[in-house]
């Protein structure tokens, strides 16, 4: 499975980025799409293992569950551990890397598999959209803070 990569440069320390990654009960407030985002299981650390989703991103309306696994400040990976009607497969990454001073890079990967037939382009396709959108409201939201 081919994964789709973008990046955004965001005025905040990696720690401050990643603190609003993990906070899902926030991402209906500014990840385009997501209706809920209710932990099911946290790791010892506090983070969550175990994310369900409910997804209305005309046209597609879904719900799963993501299972992430944490890597400090540093990465955070994640893949379908429930499937949905919709979504059969997705794996993707948020890698955050410091750039001058305060400033951090952050690299999103995705790739997304659903049930029903999508050429490898208009596959790509969605996933950048949905990278690019994630990305941009990631960077308001932080910034915002």
């Amino acid at each position: 499975m081919a994964r789709t990569t973008s990046d955004i440069v965001i005025d905040a320390p990696a720690d401050r980025i990643m603190a609003v990654i993990a906070d899902f009960a926030a991402y209906p407030g500014w990840a385009t799409g997501v209706k809920t985002a209710d932990v099911v299981a946290a790791g010892a650390d506090g983070r969550a293992d175990q994310v369900h989703f409910v997804l209305d991103a005309a046209p597609i309306r879904d719900e799963y569950d993501l299972g992430y696994i944490w890597n400090g400040d540093n990465s955070v990976s994640w893949s379908l551990v429930e499937k949905g009607k919709m979504l059969t497969s997705m794996d993707g990454a948020y890698v955050l890397e410091p750039v001058d001073g305060s400033q951090t890079r952050v690299t999103y990967q995705l790739a997304v598999d659903v049930s029903v037939p999508l050429l490898g382009m208009l596959k790509r396709k969605a996933e950048k959209v949905i990278i690019d959108t994630a990305l941009k409201g990631l960077k308001k939201q932080v910034e915002a803070l």
